[in-house]
């Protein structure tokens, strides 16, 4: 049996020093459909002014356009990615803050354009840092949900993989900033998807060869499904980091095979997208 239907990469970076639009001429030409262009900054020196952020943006804005014209779909999502928002508390201090929010607003005037889907990826450090800098990472992560709750916008996080008590905090984060848990989609999620584990927050799943069976054990328990992802790099320092831009469509095809439902897939690959960033 083989898969014809959709499907969506959650979180897909391109960099125009790297393979490119090669990469995702490789994703199309193994049945990719769609992809979520993740803007990815430049964490040796990510911007510090408005019009840094705005510009940056532009790029990836940009870039999207170029991967339409291969066929693909596109959603687009732009924001301040916390490895390097939280390091700038130490290069900018007070300042770092007011320069997240520029950031912000800078990607939610695309959204107002119709030019990209939601902000993201935000969160908070997946990394030890002092207690100051973990608790006005949570403020701002909160004072964002607040925000994305009030424009009905989906946020993608990036936050740490190691506990399990991570869905629960940031459950209770939305509830608390009246954000709907589906509209907060966890990149870089473990295949692990029932909700008494996710509480119903969206997990985009990292699509590795280890997480077939996990999925296959979990699926039925999760409310509203999953998406999977490869958090594709194209870095040329790391070529292939984190997954190959072909590895969700291989392992759709795994999943079909290993007995997962056509209507799961579906709603992974089209109808949960559609309801997170709204139609392409």
């Amino acid at each position: 049996m083989d898969w014809k239907g959709p499907i969506l990469d959650d979180h897909f970076h391109l960099n125009r020093n790297g393979r490119f639009l090669d990469a995702a001429k490789d994703f199309a030409r193994v049945g990719g459909t769609d992809i979520v262009l993740v803007h990815c900054p430049d964490f040796s020196s990510p911007p510090v002014t408005r019009d840094g952020h705005q510009n940056a943006y532009q790029e990836t804005v940009d870039t999207a356009e170029k991967v339409r014209q291969l066929g693909l779909g596109v959603r687009v999502i732009l924001g301040p990615h916390p490895a390097a928002f939280a390091r700038q508390f130490e290069t900018l201090g007070d300042r770092a803050e007011e320069n997240y929010w520029d950031s912000i607003d800078a990607a939610l005037q695309f959204v107002h354009e119709g030019k990209a889907h939601g902000i993201g990826e935000v969160g908070r450090p997946h990394w030890p840092v002092s207690d100051e800098i973990w608790g006005r990472s949570n403020t701002l992560l909160v004072e964002t949900m607040k925000l994305a709750a009030k424009e009905g916008i989906p946020l993608q996080l990036h936050v740490e993989g190691e506990s399990d008590s991570t869905y629960g905090e940031l459950a209770q984060m939305a509830d608390s900033a009246g954000l709907s848990r589906e509209k907060l989609v966890r990149h870089y999620a473990p295949p692990r998807v029932e909700e008494s584990y996710t509480h119903g927050i969206t997990p985009s799943v990292l699509a590795g060869s280890g997480s077939i069976d996990e999925l296959m054990r979990t699926y039925e328990s999760s409310p509203h499904g999953f998406m999977l992802e490869t958090d594709y790099m194209d870095d040329p320092k790391r070529p292939g980091a984190v997954l190959g831009p072909k590895t969700v469509p291989k392992r759709t095809k795994q999943l079909l095979a290993a007995g997962l439902e056509e209507e799961i897939l579906y709603n992974c690959h089209q109808d949960l997208p559609d309801r997170i960033y709204g139609a392409e």
